[in-house]
């Protein structure tokens, strides 16, 4: 629940601080960035608490991510190209700082 509960908190405050006038429609463009997830459907099983996202999902590989570094040269894709890179530095840190499910039970 704290990843996800991330992945909507960071693109907010980043929103906030660094587009103080358009900080609502570009945090709404950092949270649809979240639909680089949509690549899970093609995993089996589709989710696996312990499974870590990078290099596993076609959009969340290494390749992927150089991508998404480039998109943050063009003033046009920029604001994309920050919340894809925010998805997958929080999809990296989740990858090491895991808590089993198991642990809360």
């Amino acid at each position: 629940m704290i990843h996800i509960f991330l992945h909507f908190i960071i693109p907010l405050l980043t929103a906030k601080f660094f587009y103080t006038k358009n900080w609502l429609k570009v945090w709404g463009i950092l949270v649809l960035t979240m639909l680089v997830d949509l690549d899970h459907l093609l995993a089996t099983p589709m989710y696996d608490p312990m499974r870590c996202s990078i290099n596993f999902h076609p959009l969340h590989t290494y390749w992927a991510i150089g991508v998404y570094l480039l998109l943050l040269i063009p003033k046009k894709t920029r604001i994309v190209a920050i919340g894809l890179v925010i998805h997958m530095l929080l999809d990296w840190q989740d990858c090491y700082f895991k808590i089993p499910d198991f642990y809360w039970e």
